[in-house]
């Protein structure tokens, strides 16, 4: 083996292993208890494939496989770290954090969605993050409410 190819396979593994961090929002780190829950399953799961990493003989594929992990346990625990858990909404009156909205569009769309912290958030799964514009525009307005204007004009039906 060339020095010549060792070096070049040391170079593309330390692309590989020196990810940079996640970046963390500038927003409060508001979570669900449920949210606050999956951010230790995430962390305990970040841990584990790091250790599990770190078995691996081979001293590049051991970099290659560790990197993940370790950002994503550095992430996850200063999330963890920074996390302030909001308690369900006490009442449905109006839309706070926590609360499930249904609305209806201006093009007749019906969403439903719970507004919930940023690293729980997922609009596929029926949640939406407190600062998403959306959920901005929904907070603090109650049933019958309209926001938006023309062709972003949503009305609430329910809140829940």
């Amino acid at each position: 083996m060339s020095v010549a190819f060792t070096k070049e396979e040391s170079a593309e593994t330390a692309s590989e292993t020196l990810l940079p961090d996640r970046p963390i929002s500038p927003h409060p780190n508001l979570v669900t208890e449920k949210g606050l829950q999956a951010l230790q399953a995430q962390l305990a799961e970040a841990r584990a494939a790091y250790e599990a990493a770190q078995a691996i003989e081979d001293v590049n594929e051991k970099r290659r496989q560790s990197a993940v992990p370790l950002r994503d346990t550095r992430y996850l625990t200063e999330r963890l770290r920074t996390a302030q858990v909001v308690p369900n909404p006490a009442s449905n009156d109006v839309v706070a954090f926590g609360s499930t909205v249904t609305f209806s569009r201006a093009d007749g769309r019906v969403q439903t969605y719970r507004i919930v912290g940023e690293d729980e958030a997922d609009p596929k799964a029926g949640t939406i993050s407190f600062v998403a514009p959306v959920a901005r525009s929904l907070m603090g307005k109650a049933v019958g409410d309209v926001v938006g204007a023309g062709a972003q004009e949503i009305e609430i039906l329910s809140i829940g």
